[in-house]
């Protein structure tokens, strides 16, 4: 069982929400941070990284950071740029990308229920940006950030969907990159026991991301007691069938002492090497690498694994080429890889090995969301990065608030 409340969201004032809502608050360097609050002095970013309001080159791991997140929060309410609903209330989150569209319910989910395991996890966590979100929880005291999660096809949930997307939305905006962005108020209390009644039915919940977020969430309700809001944290939850999965790309900064000649014979022995006709590999079970300003296909020499993990492709790249050759044991805190998500393309792995920041490229078909949902069914782990989704979830669209 599924269990979503209801809660009193704190979102953008509908009039003026474009100069609010912010990209999430990972995604951005912080010169590209403090472009945006220099150009918009009510956007959502001034709160998830408020080093921004602190002079150049501040930690924003700081206590002082996350004081000053709580001061720009209680500003942005303070000059009404985000408004307080005045009753608990559900939202429809709707994004368009292209020709793509995503609806997702915004609710608070269980904490119980993710300590419990009815959460699923596919990713562990790292105890510094762990820590982070802890801090900047408990510094604000509230959650600024969803955890973007994935129910199963539910034909109670699509037709409490289709009734929602007739309510006017609360505000309708096209962020620069291309993005349109949605939502609206779910206020009746027949509706919210009805979207309550469809989610009873779920077994299970899956986090697509926002694993850091949700053990936060954990780990400050543990701290609180359950107090409060605590026992609760904020989610957009949206069905397996209208996600969009990019590939996540990796590049290495040198290769372990070997030239590439070397490297690419040491290669052959684990796949079969081609030249290849593409950047971006047709189908699962196919690499594609860049070096010296040719593309090749590498299909692993090993029998397909029916394990839900050992036969991803990223698990494949890392165990039989970037373990055993480039000497990358631990992907999550080695230096010398970097992780490009899909959107930014094939041209941009291209400009880093050309330009000689990296010595070598490899180019990923997306990880599918049936195997992300047979990994956590399994109980098991992916490889750091194997997701990366777009459109990502805006920062200020809707915030749940601890006190």
């Amino acid at each position: 069982m599924a269990q979503i409340r209801p809660f009193l969201g704190i979102r953008a004032r509908g009039d003026i929400a474009s100069q609010v809502i912010a990209p999430p608050y990972d995604v951005l360097s912080e010169e590209e941070a403090r472009a945006i609050a220099a150009e918009k002095p009510q956007s959502f970013i001034h709160v998830t990284r408020s080093e921004v309001s602190l002079p150049v080159g501040s930690d924003s791991h700081s206590p002082e950071a996350y004081a000053m997140a709580r001061t720009q929060l209680l500003r942005l309410l303070e000059e009404g740029a985000l408004v307080q609903e005045d009753s608990p209330s559900f939202y429809l989150y709707s994004q368009r990308m292209g020709e793509h569209e995503q609806h997702g319910l915004m609710a608070t989910c269980s904490v119980a229920e993710y300590d419990a395991g009815a959460i699923k996890k596919h990713e562990y966590t790292r105890p510094d940006k762990e820590q982070d979100r802890v801090n900047h929880i408990l510094g604000t005291q509230a959650q600024t950030g969803l955890v973007f999660l994935i129910h199963k096809k539910n034909q109670d949930i699509y037709s409490l969907r289709q009734k929602a997307l007739l309510l006017p939305p609360v505000f309708e905006v096209t962020t620069p990159d291309g993005v349109l962005h949605a939502l609206r108020c779910i206020r009746e209390p027949e509706q919210i026991q009805a979207w309550q009644e469809a989610f009873e039915s779920e077994d299970a919940l899956y986090i697509a991301d926002g694993h850091h977020r949700s053990a936060a969430a954990s780990r400050v309700n543990e701290a609180k007691q359950g107090q409060g809001s605590s026992a609760f944290f904020l989610a957009g939850i949206f069905p397996e069938d209208e996600l969009q999965v990019f590939p996540y790309n990796r590049l290495v900064h040198d290769l372990n002492g070997r030239d590439s000649s070397s490297f690419v014979s040491a290669i052959s022995e684990s796949f079969l090497v081609s030249l290849a006709d593409s950047p971006t590999p047709p189908e699962r079970g196919l690499i594609h690498m860049y070096i010296d300003s040719q593309w090749y296909s590498l299909k692993p020499r090993l029998q397909s694994s029916q394990d839900p993990v050992d036969c991803l492709d990223v698990a494949i790249l890392q165990d039989h080429l970037l373990a055993p050759l480039l000497g990358i044991q631990d992907p999550r805190r080695d230096t010398r890889i970097q992780f490009v998500g899909g959107i930014r393309g094939t041209q941009f792995l291209e400009a880093a090995v050309d330009e000689n920041r990296a010595a070598v490229a490899f180019s990923l078909f997306p990880t599918g969301l049936d195997q992300l949902l047979s990994v956590a069914d399994a109980d098991r782990v992916m490889p750091p990065k194997s997701t990366w989704f777009e459109p990502k979830l805006a920062g200020g669209v809707v915030l749940h608030t601890l006190d």
